[in-house]
């Protein structure tokens, strides 16, 4: 009895809970454990070894700082002496204010005058880094140039908010100091908002002019013909821009002005007005307005001479990004933002619900969709139709009606004032929220989803009914409900990724494979645009030819920039096999050309970049952008469609959808059969083999042409002669010719003179498929399939893929399915973040036979761990063993890492620690969290090849290493 008392009590201590009901204490509260110590959010692990709190930072609400620069950020005086207060006493010391540090802090505190100028002095060259919760990507946290300011709050550049995703509303920011002089340079040289301009996820501009600038631009470079001065010649820019600063012309005027031949014109962002460079002068036909906008614009950018909206805006920052370099780029974007916000005021846009003309078609269009809703329900009564039938249609009716409403709307939306403005420059609104104040709210949905099939037919303008507010917050609750359920689900697909692709990192210089993947034009394809992506920022795999000329148009191993790649779109290339680290050979880590260019400053990547934390963030990141819900098609039962963040769920952790297609595992001829007891799809797949036999002319042929034959029957004998002369008569001529298969027999040349015989047979492979009486089958009888084709519609199981067609055709659904979800959302992603994760995914394979090699049947292991073992065996000249690829969900990936510290920190912690003691296992420390949990540099480090030192600015090899080895000496002597 005493023995198991002390038996729960240890259970308890260790785990409890874990065996029978946990020992609680006082108000019934669960005590805690030793491994409760570890686990979860507030465990060890994640608490304390992950996450630390850090020394030196203050937080504050934000509020904009126009007059900022682009790598500027104000901190209040306050904050920035409390921040800074060991390097002011430090200072107030060395500069003989004070006499010792205790009194350096008494003058610090009292806020003697001579404090703010050594204040001053201190951030010259030491930034701070400002963070933003939550930090879904790394440029959640950038660094920038203190400035000191008054007041309380801290004052933000108006153009990093899209980074951080930040407005005024009431955000906090928190601001870091970094310390260390390895800090201070990594802050200056990788963190400052100046290089960090181009997303990491797609290259795509980040810092782009948003709202008021657009408007303002907009304005200033749109042309009006009834303004002062239209219609007016100048004889160059500068007299023009001296007309507009005497007030003889209005800033919007449409003008002619004399330019030089030689200068390069935009008529929109793509196109250059190319000409021979000739001698002289040409006229062009500009605004005042666009004159002041090119001012600032560097001349090798040429003279953008057209109406910039968001887009226009967004297309110069990149432009000027790839053109004149980063540096320059946010003096010219901070340049625009001035203009922008100066003629955003200047313009005195402003909206009132006045400013929304009802439409005169409004009535007459609601009156028509009225009747025909009538008659549905009158035909409904009859019995004519059922309800399913009735209520499609009238969802189809409204949705009808409301499209052509929206059409008068937009074709009158030039009466709509400051409304128009916003929407047509890009700066706020859309054509669908200025329909609901305009035309009709239209048709909302109810908490399941499901259409209402009563719309609401007032607009914001007219005000809404009772009832038609109370149809409405339906939506607009379920929206908000979605939204923070949302995060939770995008936050914990973001920590998944994380953690299954932490350790990836660029190691090697080029690992010299001739490996790589297809990637094919997709025909049927919405957008054109992304063939070109997904071919963007990669290194070709071997030489690119024109298919109708043979000409090479790209030899292998060579960068695929916009060059290259309008090459490929101008001959008829629909498929090029690229280097990708979904074959990169190298080990740990993939090498630099495998990945190529770094999205993010668009050069080819460095050596130490932590590539999979990249792409983990890159796919976590507008996670919370992606729709939630399972769209309901009406209530009809089996064609729901999963979609949005829990369909990319769905794939990463490589789960068998639901509705599944059944998938054709040979290739052949489509058979439907109907039965009683349902629907069975037959795949047959027939091959014709032929076996030959010389007949010599000694040999006497006994069967005919085109006669079935069994096997082993004989088809021909030696022919009776006299006794032959002939020392040369071979015992294969005396021989009889027996048919080792059975089939159809033919000649070849004559009965009477054969040459020789062939024997044909057919092989038959038939599989069966039998089909739910729900699922809607895609095939007919007579069609070829090949394998792996589906058969009946519906999302394909990333594991029967695998089974039947392998590793690549597995590889290329999941790219293209998450991509599909991404595009659909308008959000741009490149190819290369999702290849990492699904290697991350098939990067294990079973062990089927050992051979002799001392692994395990059914054992999990590495793949570049087999191909060691293997190669090692067969050169000792063993049998290698034999394994099956095999596809595993992020989640299981993650607990069957190498590494036992980075697994025991996800999940599970407990089960992990014990299997791993058990196993002995070893932590070679080569992720990214196991360094982080023992204290160590993460080795995702710039300073370990050359090109990384360069770019840090560092002399010679990493200061970090020299202290290591300095160290060591210390030791040894």
């Amino acid at each position: 009895m005493k023995k198991r008392m002390l038996q729960e009590a240890v259970d308890a201590l260790v785990d409890n809970g874990r065996r029978g009901r946990a020992v609680s204490g006082s108000h019934n509260h669960k005590l805690k454990s030793l491994s409760d110590l570890l686990r979860g959010k507030q465990g060890r692990f994640r608490q304390n070894l992950l996450g630390k709190r850090v020394d030196y930072s203050g937080r504050s609400v934000i509020i904009v700082g126009p007059t900022l620069k682009l790598h500027e950020c104000g901190i209040p005086r306050k904050m920035a002496l409390e921040l800074f207060k060991p390097f002011v006493m430090n200072q107030l010391v060395v500069k003989g204010y004070a006499h010792n540090i205790k009194s350096a802090k008494r003058m610090a505190e009292r806020v003697r005058p001579e404090v703010w100028d050594i204040l001053e002095n201190v951030i010259k060259d030491r930034p701070v880094l400002l963070n933003r919760a939550p930090t879904l990507h790394r440029l959640g946290i950038q660094a920038f140039k203190p400035v000191l300011i008054e007041g309380s709050a801290i004052r933000v550049h108006p153009l990093v908010c899209a980074a951080f995703n930040a407005d005024f509303d009431g955000d906090q920011m928190a601001v870091h100091v970094p310390l260390s002089k390895e800090a201070v340079i990594e802050a200056n040289q990788l963190m400052l908002s100046t290089n960090n301009m181009l997303s990491p996820s797609s290259g795509e501009p980040m810092v782009a002019p948003t709202l008021d600038i657009v408007l303002g631009c907009y304005y200033l470079t749109s042309s009006d013909d009834s303004a002062k001065g239209a219609g007016t010649t100048y004889g160059s820019l500068d007299e023009a821009r001296l007309a507009f600063e005497m007030r003889l012309l209005n800033v919007r005027a449409p003008i002619k002005v004399r330019v030089p031949a030689e200068l390069t014109v935009r008529t929109d962002a793509s196109t250059l007005e190319t000409q021979e460079p000739e001698e002289g002068t040409k006229f062009i036909d500009t605004t005042a307005g666009r004159i002041l906008i090119n001012n600032v614009i560097p001349d090798e950018l040429g003279y953008w001479n057209f109406e910039m909206d968001k887009s226009g805006l967004k297309d110069l920052a990149a432009i000027a990004y790839t053109q004149i370099g980063n540096e320059e780029a946010a003096k010219l974007l901070d340049s625009v933002k001035d203009l922008g916000f100066h003629y955003a005021s200047r313009s005195g846009t402003t909206i009132a619900i006045s400013d929304i003309a009802l439409s005169e078609d409004k009535t007459a269009i609601i009156q028509k969709a009225d009747k025909r809703v009538a008659l549905l329900e009158q035909q409904y009564l009859n019995g004519l139709i059922t309800q399913q039938e009735r209520y499609t249609n009238t969802v189809q009716i409204w949705t009808a009606a409301n499209d052509e409403l929206t059409k008068v709307i937009q074709n009158n939306l030039g009466n709509y004032g400051g409304i128009y403005w916003m929407a047509q420059s890009g700066a706020k609104g859309n054509i669908a929220q200025i329909k609901q104040m305009a035309g009709m709210r239209g048709l909302m949905s109810d908490p399941k989803g499901r259409i209402i099939d009563r719309p609401i037919k007032s607009n914001f303008r007219e005000g809404l009914s009772v009832l038609e507010y109370f149809i409405s917050t339906h939506g607009a609750r379920k929206g908000l409900a979605d939204t923070a359920l949302r995060t939770a689900d995008s936050g914990y697909l973001t920590r998944r990724l994380i953690d299954v692709s932490q350790e990836i990192t660029i190691m090697d210089e080029d690992c010299s494979t001739e490996a790589g993947i297809w990637i094919q034009e997709d025909p049927d394809a919405t957008l054109a645009s992304a063939f070109a992506d997904s071919l963007l920022t990669r290194y070709t795999a071997m030489p690119v030819a024109d298919p109708a000329t043979g000409e090479v148009i790209l030899d292998g191993g060579e960068l695929l920039d916009e060059e290259s790649v309008e090459k490929i779109n101008q001959s008829d290339i629909s498929q090029v096999l690229v280097r990708s680290p979904l074959t990169c050979e190298s080990r740990p880590g993939i090498c630099r050309i495998c990945y190529g260019v770094q999205l993010g400053t668009g050069e080819l990547v460095m050596r130490g970049e932590a590539v999979g934390i990249i792409a983990a963030q890159s796919i976590g990141e507008p996670g919370t952008q992606l729709t939630m819900r399972t769209f309901h098609t009406g209530g009809i039962a089996g064609a729901d469609i999963t979609s949005g963040l829990p369909r990319v769920e769905e794939l990463f952790e490589a789960r068998a959808p639901k509705g599944e297609a059944v998938l054709s595992e040979i290739d052949g001829e489509v058979e439907v059969i109907e039965d009683s007891d349902g629907r069975i799809v037959r795949v047959t797949n027939r091959e014709e083999y032929v076996d030959e036999y010389d007949i010599s002319p000694n040999q006497k042929l006994l069967i005919g042409n085109n006669k079935q034959v069994a096997i082993g029957s004989t088809i021909a004998t030696p022919k009776k002669t006299k006794k032959s002369a002939d020392a040369d008569n071979t015992a294969i001529e005396k021989a009889d010719v027996i048919a080792r298969v059975s089939g159809k027999l033919k000649i070849v040349g004559t009965k009477a003179k054969p040459e020789s015989v062939t024997i044909a047979w057919e092989d038959e492979e038939q599989r069966e498929y039998i089909v739910l009486a729900t699922a809607n089958v895609i095939v007919q009888t007579g069609d070829n399939v090949v394998a792996g084709q589906a058969l009946t519609s519906g999302p394909k199981n990333p594991q029967q893929i695998l089974r039947i067609q392998g590793r690549e055709a597995v590889q290329q659904y999941l790219v293209d399915e998450v991509q599909s979800v991404y595009r659909s959302q308008g959000v741009k992603i490149h190819d290369k973040h999702i290849e990492l994760i699904g290697g991350q995914m098939l990067n294990k394979v079973r062990i089927d036979h050992l051979g002799d090699t001392d692994l395990l049947p059914g054992e999990l292991i590495d793949r570049r761990r087999y191909e060691d073992v293997n190669s090692e065996i067969i050169a000792q000249g063993g049998e290698p063993a034999s394994a099956s690829p095999v596809l595993l969900g992020i989640t299981r990936a993650s607990l069957n890492m190498e590494s036992f510290l980075a697994a025991a920190s996800f999940q599970e912690t407990t089960r992990v620690l014990t299997e791993s003691s058990m196993n002995g296992q070893v932590d070679h420390l080569r992720g990214l969290k196991e360094n982080v949990i023992i204290g160590r540099l993460i080795p995702a480090r710039l300073d370990q090849s050359e090109e990384g030192r360069e770019k840090l600015g560092l002399p010679g090899p990493s200061d970090v290493e020299a202290l290591g080895k300095k160290s060591f000496l210390l030791l040894e002597q």
